[in-house]
């Protein structure tokens, strides 16, 4: 049987395979053994209490869905004395995730969240920054630099930072992460989008705008994690689309070290139990003895892998960075 255990950074990983946040609760312990997976990811965490966005939250549309939930939080001292604890009693290494309106409280929470108990701290960055306007903090590579550079300086756990689509450079968002500190990056989230009800005339979505997440975002973000790989050195954990063992694979071959699977839970909580089982498969049928030989060997022509390295080499550490 392949070797399916990965790292990303200091985090050993049995196998690639976790839930993105925002998308697994603990009763998924029902329908999925949790000391399958490489890692369990919680939902995000917002360190002041918030209600969430208004309702309806939730929108069908063709190749996945619309949400704008918000990220309630009932605040910290809830969250390390109910959520957390009964994610860390299985043998799993448990991520916390927090996003915050500013880079102090992200900071804040991150201090609070570095306990033996968890593993590594995923920063929510793609969620609106109040002090720009509410722009997403990983819209600007100079917003991603100050916010990380605020945690880093707070904590020394491993620090995964999620990354947006909604940007017009992912590379330099990248590698504002890298310079910052990050250990990790997430890449990505949902993709801006709208629905409208053409016999209401109304948005579908309370909050009007929402995140697009499912199978029909899977390419953009495969290409945002290729283009990550190529821009830094960082592990990459791929996010976006992902349903089957052979979607995880793509994301593999593109650059990531391991992936998040959302959307396909809420369709099939086992999911990522049968991605597993799948990569296991992989890797017998095509001679794989280790998964982690996979990440980043996209079969790219070399002519055109010159093209595409000249493309980044604008991209070398800003030094417009400062704090």
């Amino acid at each position: 049987m392949a070797d399916l255990s990965v790292k990303v950074g200091s985090v050993n990983l049995r196998n690639p395979v976790m839930p993105a946040s925002g998308c697994f609760a603990i009763e998924y312990a029902e329908a999925l053994d949790f000391n399958r997976l490489g890692a369990l990811v919680i939902k995000s965490l917002s360190p002041t209490c918030r209600a969430g966005n208004p309702t309806p939250r939730v929108a069908d549309c063709h190749g996945g869905m619309l949400n704008a939930i918000g990220i309630p939080s009932h605040g910290l001292a809830y969250y390390l004395e109910r959520v957390l604890p009964p994610y860390t009693r299985f043998d799993t290494p448990v991520v916390a995730s927090v996003s915050a309106d500013t880079a102090a409280l992200f900071a804040e929470a991150a201090a609070a969240l570095s306990l033996p108990q968890v593993a590594a701290i995923e920063a929510n960055i793609s969620c609106p920054n109040l002090e720009a306007d509410g722009r997403a903090f990983a819209v600007s590579p100079q917003d991603t630099f100050e916010v990380l550079s605020a945690i880093r300086r707070q904590t020394r756990h491993p620090l995964w930072a999620k990354l947006t689509p909604n940007t017009a450079d992912v590379a330099a968002v990248a590698r504002a992460a890298e310079a910052a500190g990050a250990d990790a990056l997430v890449m990505g989230n949902t993709v801006l989008g709208m629905a409208i009800d053409v016999r209401t005339r109304k948005p579908k979505l309370g909050n009007v705008m929402g995140g697009l997440s499912g199978p029909a975002i899977k390419p953009i973000a495969l290409r945002m994690v290729h283009q990550c790989h190529r821009a830094v050195s960082l592990p990459i954990i791929g996010c976006g689309g992902i349903a089957t063992a052979d979607d995880a694979v793509e994301f593999l071959l593109a650059g990531a070290s391991a992936v998040q699977v959302g959307t396909a839970s809420f369709i099939d909580p086992g999911v990522m139990g049968k991605i597993v089982d799948g990569l296991h498969a992989y890797c017998q049928a095509h001679g794989v003895e280790r998964i982690q030989t996979l990440t980043g060997a996209v079969a790219i022509d070399d002519q055109l892998a010159e093209r595409l390295s000249v493309s980044y080499t604008h991209l070398t550490l800003p030094t417009i960075y400062s704090v």
